[in-house]
């Protein structure tokens, strides 16, 4: 039986998020793409050219939870280095500098990211390193959710 709230006049349907986040992970070819954004945790799906990196950043409001699929790379967090391969799990505290950075020379690094709260618009792709630093407003409050809404 589905669960339906009514919320403000609108008729809101939850559905959450359901893949296999491997699979997704390893056939993303994007810098950076938003799979799911809910009130209080976004996924993002992130693909690291060889020698590629996130760039160093702060998330002063964002917790940060990084898991390597495939590849080798490298996690810096306030000047502590942690080495990153296949089934790595990396948690950054809000308010840490912080990189992840693409060690290898030829295979690209595969990786989903979950920011608490959510850090990005939703269904946001950026092909590009360069298209995501470009990149306009971040998170504006609405969800996936909130996409699927229907006025009563």
């Amino acid at each position: 039986m589905e669960k339906i709230i009514k919320t403000q006049n609108y008729k809101l349907n939850m559905k959450g998020f359901n893949a296999n986040i491997e699979k997704e992970s390893l056939e993303n070819k994007n810098f950076r793409k938003v799979l799911y954004t809910g009130k209080h945790s976004q996924l993002v799906l992130m693909s690291l050219k060889p020698k590629e990196d996130i760039g160093t950043e702060i998330h002063p409001d964002n917790d940060q939870f990084f898991r390597v699929e495939k590849g080798q790379g490298r996690c810096l967090i306030d000047g502590n280095a942690y080495e990153l391969s296949d089934g790595s799990a990396i948690t950054v505290p809000a308010g840490a500098e912080h990189n992840v950075i693409n060690t290898s020379e030829t295979e690209d690094l595969k990786l989903y990211t979950i920011y608490s709260p959510a850090h990005h618009q939703d269904g946001v792709v950026r092909a590009t390193k360069a298209e995501a630093e470009a990149d306009g407003p971040e998170f504006d409050g609405k969800t996936t959710e909130q996409k699927t809404r229907k006025k009563c």
